[in-house]
Parts: C-alpha cells; sequence; structure tokens
C-alpha cells in the first residue's frame, strides 16, 4: 500500500514528460520552416491562404496570392511550405474527382417515377 502512491504519481508524470517533448520538438520543427523561408517558396498561412513569397523581412513575409496580388503577412501565420511534388498529388486527385463523377449526369425516368415524394398530390 506504500508504494502505490509513488508508482501513481509516476504512472501519471511520465505521459505528461513525453507530451511536452513532442510538443517543444513539433514547435521547434516549425520554427525552423519559417526561419528557412526564401523568396519563391509556395506557403499557406494558418488561415488557409496559399501564396508565394515574393518577399522577407525579419518579422514579415510578403505572398502573392495572386497575379500582381501582394499582401504582408507575420512569419508566424506561415503554416507549411508546399513542395511542388504535393502540389502536383493534390491537383491529381482533385482532376480524377472530376472525372469520377460528372457533373451533367442525368436521372433516367424510371427513377424518377420510383423517387418518394415530400408533397401530398
Amino acid at each position: 500500500m506504500d508504494l502505490l502512491l509513488p508508482l501513481l504519481l509516476v504512472a501519471l508524470l511520465i505521459p505528461m514528460f513525453l507530451g511536452v517533448r513532442r510538443q517543444k520538438r513539433e514547435m521547434a520543427k516549425v520554427t525552423d520552416m519559417q526561419d528557412a523561408l526564401k523568396v519563391g517558396d509556395r506557403v499557406v498561412t494558418t488561415s488557409g491562404l496559399f501564396g508565394t513569397v515574393v518577399e522577407l523581412d525579419d518579422s514579415t513575409v510578403d505572398l502573392e496570392i495572386a497575379e500582381e496580388v501582394v499582401t504582408t503577412w507575420l512569419r508566424k501565420s506561415v503554416l507549411e511550405v508546399r513542395n511542388e511534388d504535393e502540389a502536383t498529388d493534390t491537383e491529381a486527385v482533385e482532376a480524377e474527382a472530376e472525372d469520377a463523377v460528372p457533373a451533367d449526369t442525368a436521372v433516367p425516368a424510371e427513377a424518377a417515377d420510383d423517387a418518394p415524394r415530400l408533397t401530398k398530390d
């Protein structure tokens, strides 16, 4: 019985310690990524805005979000740097999704007759 309290404390403190270490590692990776930004990088901000880095400052980054449209953001708001491979993969998945379901599919007449009605006729 005397060993139960220290054992419980150790069992609770170890996961907390490991969680804090993991969080610090993730924060260090994000900070390194934000410090390594360079002109021409395609990035995504924390608000989901896609842009290309056109100018860098110590604490800010200028992103071109459309042709001739440049906005200024804090470096801390950059969530990730998009590689060209990731961009092509995303475009390929979107193209496959568009091919799988044609937008102008017509419902056959038999299916329309069998459909439940929402109004009393």
